[in-house]
């Protein structure tokens, strides 16, 4: 082992610093994706319970045709942003990973297993940026799938 162990974080150092700040940046992630789904999504349902609607009205409603037309643009293109940004996956993913991250922080803290060894923390940091690894994995897998369009055969 090194003579300077002030290059090592201990465990409060990195729950501190590395876990805290991820599990804080998952969640807010999953609440600004979360946030923006649901408001997409009101979109869609308030313009397409307009449309009937409106087209029942006929020509009473001065430029009915075009508030009808408008609503059908403003649909699709709800869709189309849900669709293309993928915020239903991603507040799903980020939430997915800052719970399974807290959980790993409450198993180690109660020193449950698999953190009740001698090797609890290297376990931690282990399992962790594995965790964290891995969500960043499905990330660059989502957006590398979203960015290669297919060329028909």
């Amino acid at each position: 082992m090194p003579e300077n162990n002030s290059i090592y974080l201990s465990a409060e150092e990195y729950i501190d610093q590395r876990l805290n700040d991820q599990i804080n940046w998952y969640s807010k992630k999953s609440a600004f994706n979360q946030s923006r789904f649901k408001r997409l999504r009101l979109v869609e349902i308030v313009a397409a319970a307009l449309i009937p609607f409106l087209s029942g009205m006929g020509t009473q409603i001065p430029f009915g045709q075009w508030v009808v037309g408008t609503l059908g643009v403003a649909i699709a293109l709800s869709m189309a942003i849900n669709t293309f940004l993928k915020h239903q996956e991603n507040w799903i993913q980020y939430r997915t990973t800052c719970e399974q991250l807290k959980r790993e922080q409450f198993l180690f803290a109660t020193r449950s297993a698999p953190y009740n060894d001698e090797n609890a923390f290297q376990t931690l940091v282990m399992r962790a940026e594995t965790l964290m690894s891995q969500e960043v994995s499905t990330w660059t897998q989502v957006m590398h799938d979203n960015s290669t369009t297919k060329k028909p055969a």
